[in-house]
């Protein structure tokens, strides 16, 4: 299987989540975004509208995180988060799990939270961000299948603000226990071409990168386009 720069730029979700990211950086991802095609940017909340606006007239989409990073606050938060973030122009949502919950064994908690974003998204799309460098193989199983079952869209695998981020493994795994249907979003530390094409190779059918640029300007079809 082989991609062209403009194949593979339909994965990316041309992503900036830093605290300290600035008005101009943000102009600069959503000038990027519009420049390749991007399949989206992914931002933090308080950005939405901004990028709402920058976009405008373009076919990228507006992906917004939730709870983000910890997932640990309260589920009316993370519900009226994803409400102002739907209001403010967001087309998906990317919302952190509660890990300790999960972790507990609290499943009737965890899925109740994401049903609500589910509902609160309005038929958006929502990735649930499982955050698997803290998840046993069996948890990461188990998270699988509560997000299936809520309604929600995708399974992602990190924040990018852990020990680790996307693994082979790890999709791989995920995309077995989601089935060949559901969404797959490998991110956190997919920095360049080889990466990302063995990534989708493992089942990803979104990328989260904040490397989206570097990736496609590596991508050469005699060298690194194809796997």
């Amino acid at each position: 299987m082989s991609f062209s720069p403009a194949q593979l730029a339909a994965f990316i979700d041309h992503t900036l989540l830093k605290p300290d990211a600035s008005h101009a950086q943000i102009e600069k991802l959503c000038a990027e975004a519009r420049e390749y095609s991007f399949f989206s940017v992914c931002v933090n909340g308080s950005w939405v509208a901004v990028a709402r606006h920058l976009l405008e007239g373009t076919d990228v989409k507006i992906a917004c995180v939730v709870g983000f990073p910890l997932g640990a606050m309260a589920a009316d938060v993370k519900r009226f988060e994803t409400e102002t973030a739907i209001d403010e122009g967001a087309h998906e949502i990317d919302v952190v799990l509660n890990i300790a919950r999960l972790k507990a064994g609290d499943d009737k908690y965890v899925l109740r939270e994401l049903i609500d974003v589910v509902e609160a998204a309005d038929e958006r799309p929502v990735k649930v961000i499982l955050e698997t460098c803290l998840l046993t193989d069996e948890e990461k199983v188990r998270a699988c299948n509560l997000v299936v079952e809520s309604g929600a869209h995708f399974v992602k695998t990190s924040t990018g603000f852990s020990s680790t981020g996307a693994t082979v493994a790890d999709v791989k795994l995920m995309r077995t226990a989601v089935g060949p249907a559901f969404g797959v979003k490998a991110s956190g530390g997919i920095r360049d071409v080889q990466t990302a094409l063995v990534m989708v190779a493992a089942g990803a059918n979104r990328l989260g990168t904040s490397a989206g640029v570097t990736i496609l300007n590596g991508l050469t079809t005699n060298e690194t386009g194809s796997y």
